[in-house]
């Protein structure tokens, strides 16, 4: 779960009617850095080699396929064109993706540049102490609880308060004003209140200043809410949402996946299953009508007093990857250590991150590179059993971005590209490597472990 607005995590209630998640919604259906030293591939533990083609399109480009079906989405980057505040930023660039950490300070120089460092582009809530005109001169950018002394032009959002789906739960009941922890959260006590939480968030704000509305939610809008409550959740409060459940550390997590979507445990700690937090809550978004950014939710350490593990590497890379391919259109990072032997409030800085930072970097380094890519929308295609799958058009180049299923083993799977798209060869983007693609529009590769990850660029 996501830390509190004071930085706290928040207990797990108990949920108030299991929610009408269907088995399809959770996909369970069928380098170098700054110095020039090569960085450990995030995928398959070699150095990276091979970029993203730059520049004009390669002279036997190929345009979309005609008859394509395209995912629904929001827009992409020209959704933020109608907000005043990050059109002037600059989000509306194809070549901007927004990576986020969650709750940090900004004291120094220092904290800015090792935030660089790890591919961090955008602070979702930050301490009452953090220096908004150093925020601002460093080009990053910010969502915050409130307006924070000196303000301006790098506050791009409002974030109304964390997992009110949780602690509040949905109703329109009186609040008290308290947070968990704090003394009695709504009145009747018996009754929710989350609704009415995010609507006095949003009155205290400033009015009509350009800025977009933002929420984080955890298990309640993912599996214990009625699918009314949860989509009253994403729709009515926010311009964009996520949803945080951390499938690879939490303690309750595969319980409560068992108890209220039938997910077995033995499929519970798996990156196929953020991408399923996204899938859940564009299905959600997507019932009033209008669609809204929505956002992938990873930890990077140990984030509750009674977790029992630490996310490693390369699931973190996993889950990113997975929560891209089911199209979220940006990465929040949740930073904070409240369990396991080293507590931080700054993973990515501190030493207690030392072991998951550089695959972070990395895989932050190639969001950066792809992100004309990633900005655009996607085609709907399934190119093989048991594979999560993104097909991309960008610049005269098919991409297609891969990972094993939520329901599928590791090991070599065959992928048949769209009827009309010429190819002999898939250039494996990172890797250094390329496929043979026959007569037919297949290729085959390998996924050593159920959080690999391969991206294509199909050649002609």
């Amino acid at each position: 779960m996501g830390a509190g607005r004071r930085g706290r995590s928040l207990p797990v209630l108990a949920g108030v009617g299991a929610a009408s998640v269907t088995m399809a919604m959770l996909g369970f259906c069928s380098p170098a850095d700054r110095a020039g030293r090569p960085l450990a591939d995030v995928s398959t533990g070699a150095p990276t080699q091979g970029d993203v083609p730059q520049g004009r399109a390669p002279e036997s480009a190929q345009g979309p396929p005609a008859t394509a079906t395209r995912v629904p989405w929001e827009g992409g980057p020209a959704y933020y064109g109608r907000f005043a505040a990050p059109a002037a930023a600059g989000w509306t660039d194809p070549s901007f993706f927004p990576v986020g950490v969650w709750f940090e300070s900004v004291i120094s120089q220092a904290d800015v540049n090792r935030d660089r460092a790890s591919g961090i582009n955008t602070y979702v809530e930050l301490t009452e102490t953090s220096d908004m005109a150093l925020v601002r001169k460093n080009g990053m950018f910010a969502l915050t609880n409130v307006p924070l002394p000196g303000y301006g032009s790098e506050t791009v959002g409002w974030l109304l308060d964390d997992e009110v789906d949780m602690w509040a739960k949905a109703g329109d009941a009186g609040w008290t004003g308290n947070h968990p922890g704090e003394g009695p959260l709504c009145v009747p006590e018996e009754q929710g209140c989350g609704f009415t939480v995010l609507r006095s968030q949003k009155d205290r704000l400033p009015k009509g200043d350009g800025r977009l509305h933002y929420a984080n939610y955890g298990k309640g809008v993912m599996m214990w809410e009625k699918d009314a409550d949860a989509a009253a959740f994403v729709n009515r409060f926010t311009d964009a949402v996520s949803t945080d459940v951390y499938w690879y550390t939490s303690a309750s997590a595969c319980l409560d996946g068992q108890n209220f979507l039938a997910l077995p445990v033995a499929r519970c700690r798996r990156a196929a299953n953020y991408g399923a937090v996204i899938d859940r809550q564009r299905e959600l978004d997507a019932l009033d009508g209008r669609r809204q950014p929505i956002y992938g939710f990873v930890e990077v350490g140990w984030p509750a007093e009674n977790d029992t593990r630490a996310i490693r590497p390369e699931q973190v890379t996993g889950a990113v990857m997975n929560s891209l391919i089911h199209e979220a259109r940006g990465i929040v990072y949740f930073n904070h250590n409240f369990g396991g032997p080293c507590h931080s409030q700054h993973v990515l800085r501190e030493g207690c991150g030392k072991a998951v930072r550089p695959a972070v970097a990395e895989i932050n380094r190639r969001i950066r590179k792809l992100a004309p890519v990633l900005n655009t929308q996607s085609y709907a295609h399934r190119f093989g059993p048991g594979l999560d799958t993104m097909l991309k058009h960008h610049r005269g180049s098919y991409y297609v971005f891969a990972m094993p299923g939520g329901k599928a083993a590791p090991g070599r799977r065959t992928f048949t590209l769209p009827r009309g798209v010429r190819a002999t060869r898939a250039e494996v983007l990172f890797e250094n490597r390329t496929l043979r693609v026959d007569g037919k529009g297949r290729f085959t590769d390998s996924f050593a472990a159920e959080h690999s990850h391969h991206i294509y660029r199909i050649m002609p």
